[in-house]
């Protein structure tokens, strides 16, 4: 269940290394406000007074999870049973990541890859060092969002403050709380480093997700850091630590959900208990038909066989299990207009249907084998490994 490092381009992102991972066989949030800077004191003073105000309420999750792996079966075992190479083995492996308060009735925001599918065991470590059992109310995988939730707990600590992560500016203070390499209530700081950085990461469902939006921050974050939160100077919360960049080719470049995305998901979260929602998104949001295009040149002309009109797009590919495939296009097709909009270039066409919504109904003109059609199609969401390749290929 744990989640493995993308390599994608020259960027290596490591989700999953912000947990840190080893294999065993009234729900009102505090009041979003903008960060005044206090005079009068030093940065240092600022920085601990932060941490000092905000350590009670971060918290360390101990996660057990059970799961399945794919093993390797011994050749001569295989040779002599017939068994397939391959074989499901049962594994239970655990997990530590961080979280703070959110709510007065015991929930508790983390990052969902801290408490993924498959999560048996939550235990809440207060910075008290109670010890405190845990449940999973709801996920967002698709934002990298969850709510634990404790019950009856009585020294429970008061919510985090959140600042306006639009009112952020590069180069102010970020200070990260949370329990790296098992290290609890560990402090590191640094700066905001950038804005709307759109980050790939390998899920445990295996698939590529696009975070988009993140912060980027130069405060280092390392295994266990995960689900704790990045904090400004008057201790209000900027950010929600997720991910970092391959320490091995980059240094100082983190990754946290801004404050924004965190409240709006958690209010959402915070009245679907027992939900996971948006569960299988990319976060491309981005829409997808699933054909490959190329430009109408002599060439291609003579090779469609009898295709004379102007512009128009011609159809190299068409993956199964795409809208395009369920719609009946095919290699050789010609798509002449969108929803009544002529296109004479792949970019034209492709900056056309990604500019719409996944689940956009679309009228395609078509050219198939001498005859024009409208055709009706409903877009999917854009794969972030397209999205991905796009973006590599422009300039």
């Amino acid at each position: 269940m744990l989640i493995a490092a993308a390599v994608i381009g020259s960027l290596s992102m490591t989700l999953g290394a912000c947990s840190n991972f080893s294999s065993v066989t009234d729900n009102t949030p505090a009041a979003v406000s903008a960060a005044p800077i206090t005079s009068g004191t030093t940065d240092q003073d600022r920085i601990t007074n932060a941490v000092k105000s905000v350590e009670p309420s971060v918290v360390a999750l101990q996660v057990t999870v059970n799961g399945t792996v794919v093993v390797p079966v011994d050749p001569l075992a295989q040779a002599l049973t017939g068994a397939p190479p391959y074989a499901r083995k049962k594994v239970v492996e655990r997990a530590s990541g961080s979280g703070f308060i959110y709510s007065r009735d015991g929930l508790i925001v983390t990052n969902a890859h801290v408490v993924p599918h498959g999560t048996t065991k939550i235990t809440v470590i207060m910075a008290n060092n109670d010890r405190v059992n845990g449940r999973l109310y709801s996920s967002n995988p698709g934002i990298d969002l969850a709510l634990v939730k404790v019950d009856n707990y009585a020294k429970l600590p008061p919510p985090v403050a959140f600042a306006d992560s639009t009112k952020l500016k590069a180069g102010q203070w970020a200070i990260a709380i949370g329990e790296p390499l098992a290290l609890q209530q560990s402090v590191t700081v640094g700066v905001v480093s950038g804005f709307n950085r759109n980050e790939p990461i390998q899920g445990d469902d295996q698939q590529v997700h696009l975070f988009r939006g993140l912060l980027q921050t130069s405060a280092p974050i390392n295994p266990g850091n995960s689900g704790g939160p990045l904090i400004d100077y008057e201790g209000r919360v900027v950010g929600v630590n997720q991910s970092t960049a391959d320490p091995s080719s980059a240094q100082g470049i983190g990754f946290a959900i801004p404050s924004n995305t965190v409240l709006q998901t958690a209010q959402a979260l915070a009245k679907s208990p027992g939900k996971t929602i948006n569960t299988g998104a990319t976060g491309t949001g981005k829409g997808f038909l699933g054909v490959s295009v190329v430009a109408i040149d002599q060439n291609v002309r003579a090779q469609l066989g009898g295709y004379t009109d102007p512009g128009g797009v011609a159809i190299a590919a068409v993956p199964d299990g795409t809208p395009a495939a369920a719609a009946g296009l095919e290699p050789g097709d010609v798509i002449e207009a969108v929803n009544g909009k002529p296109v004479s270039s792949p970019e034209q066409f492709v900056s056309t249907i990604s500019a719409m919504k996944p689940a956009a109904k679309v009228t395609l003109r078509v050219w198939q084998r001498g005859i024009k059609r409208n055709v009706q199609v409903t877009l999917a969401e854009q794969p972030a490994e397209l999205y991905l390749q796009q973006q590599q290929q422009q300039p």
